[in-house]
């Protein structure tokens, strides 16, 4: 299976999302009009992922809004099941709200999150 790449743009994040190197990284806001529409794409490549392949997933949002947050949920609820898979999520050390969003997360799926402060002027 190829690449799954989606540039951004002022309203929705950049996707990469590559099997053979194991990793998807999502990058930019996330507060696209139609998030299912926008995420239908990410979910389906992830269904259709080889289960026997590593994942990591970089979420690097700066922020995202309430229907993005229900699209990354189901993105983490489908890998859970049967993959390996880690989520690295970067949050800026100023920004308390990312940092409290991907610590739900945690606490909602079974997959290991890393927790990873950046700092906001670099």
């Amino acid at each position: 299976m190829g690449p799954l790449l989606i540039a951004s743009t002022a309203k929705t994040p950049e996707i990469k999302f590559d099997a053979d190197l194991g990793q998807l990284i999502l990058s930019g806001r996330s507060i696209p009009e139609n998030a299912v529409d926008f995420y239908r794409p990410v979910l389906e490549w992830a269904q259709a992922m080889d289960a026997d392949t590593p994942l990591t997933v970089m979420v690097q949002l700066e922020y995202f809004n309430t229907s993005s947050s229900k699209c990354l949920l189901d993105l983490f609820k489908r890998l859970e099941v049967g993959h390996d898979v880690s989520v690295k999520w970067h949050f800026d050390a100023d920004d308390e709200d990312m940092l409290e969003a991907g610590e739900d997360y945690d606490h909602i799926v079974s997959l290991p999150f890393t927790f990873i402060e950046v700092d906001p002027g670099v």
